[in-house]
């Protein structure tokens, strides 16, 4: 059972994983997370934390890291639908700045690894959404760093709804780009 596809991403070290889900008349059976089909797809972390949280449309969080005590994330979409962003922050990255973007939903199950130095958001597409996530390293409030979600220098293409008030919290008002990073 279990077994998942992993979709390599033009940002090296980031995976998009599509779980396989088993269907009937009563409803669906999906393994979410098994570490062997994990580590045979090369994404060998421990997890220590998971983490939920429920956004209405219109929210944009994000985009957050780590500074001292940076996290691989595991993260997916369990009820409605998100715009999921990772950019690359290691210094030595050729990739260094670039960000990928997908989409998460309840219908899709696919799943986005976002290993260590990135930071990550996501926008609310659907009328509410509840995103969970796993984490290698457990969450350090005075740790935490921001960029800005609509920072020119990285130019994430959001797919904002026309119509919909873009919703921030005081905090993801603040950060600074990434040339301040």
């Amino acid at each position: 059972m279990g077994k998942i596809s992993v979709e390599t991403c033009d940002i090296e070290g980031l995976k998009v994983i599509t779980p396989t889900v088993f269907g009937d008349a009563r409803g669906y059976f999906v393994e979410t997370y098994n570490k062997n089909d994990f580590v045979e797809a090369g994404i060998d972390v421990e997890f220590v934390q998971d983490n939920q949280s429920a956004s209405k449309q219109g929210v944009l969080r994000g985009l957050h890291f780590q500074k001292n005590y940076p996290q691989d994330k595991l993260v997916r979409c369990i009820n409605g639908e998100v715009f999921d962003v990772a950019v690359d922050l290691r210094r030595n990255s050729a990739t260094f700045g670039k960000w990928f973007g997908v989409v998460l939903s309840a219908e899709n199950k696919k799943q986005f690894f976002i290993p260590k130095g990135f930071a990550h958001g996501f926008y609310v597409l659907s009328e509410y959404a509840e995103f969970a996530y796993k984490c290698s390293d457990f969450y350090h409030p005075n740790d935490e760093g921001g960029l800005k979600w609509n920072d020119p220098d990285i130019g994430v293409e959001w797919p904002l709804i026309d119509g919909v008030e873009l919703n921030l919290s005081d905090k993801d008002t603040k950060w600074g780009g990434i040339k301040e990073f």
